[in-house]
């Protein structure tokens, strides 16, 4: 029997729920800042140009990595239209920078018409799957978004020691990495790992040889 979705107790794509959420978020959790400046040191390692956030939200991420990295070509995918009115608020005039698309990366065809970047970024958002057997299936369809030395950085909770109680809802840092390598991605690394929280860096393929 495949096991039911966990229901969200909240609905992003409501203004009022997702303002109460974005005023919480930092609060909550202050070290998501290291997290942000985690990946922007990856992007800027990995000479990022063009970069696609999944779960876009109200723009904490998108504001960090577009003020640490000037040239990055930004699309910032959320189905929420609240978040994407949230993010532009927040961006003032970086918004300039960023293709929003209302879309869920619940449903295939996740990149229809985007073409294809060179790094996938998504920070606590990969639960919002609802439950952890669809992640293998979101990472594949990454996978065929990136251009063949293409990277991916993924950050959620996870659970176990240190982390959520909700199993079905998260994964282990194991099963995390097995998605990822399930999906084909090769290189699978963590970055950091902090607050309930891990990053990731998995790529589309092996680095060429000299």
């Amino acid at each position: 029997m495949i096991p039911p979705d966990v229901p969200s107790p909240i609905d992003l794509r409501q203004m009022a729920d997702a303002r109460e959420w974005a005023d919480q978020a930092l609060a909550v959790r202050p070290w998501r800042t290291d997290f942000f400046a985690a990946f922007a040191e990856a992007l800027a390692q990995g000479g990022a140009r063009r970069v696609l956030e999944l779960g876009s939200g109200p723009g904490f991420l998108a504001r960090h990595l577009l003020q640490a990295l000037p040239d990055l070509d930004y699309v910032a995918l959320d189905n929420s239209p609240a978040m994407h009115e949230l993010a532009a608020e927040r961006l003032g005039a970086l918004a300039g920078r960023v293709t929003f698309v209302e879309r869920s990366f619940k449903e295939p065809g996740l990149g229809h018409g985007l073409g294809t970047f060179d790094h996938v970024v998504t920070h606590q958002a990969v639960h919002e799957l609802r439950h952890k057997r669809h992640a293998r299936g979101l990472h594949e369809q990454v996978r065929a978004l990136l251009s063949p030395q293409g990277r991916y950085l993924v950050c959620d909770h996870f659970a176990g020691d240190g982390g959520q109680s909700n199993d079905q809802l998260y994964m282990r840092i194991e099963e995390q990495r097995a998605a990822l390598s399930d999906a084909g991605f090769v290189r699978v690394e963590p970055l950091l790992l902090k607050g309930g929280l891990i990053l990731h860096s998995a790529f589309r393929e092996p680095m060429p040889r000299d």
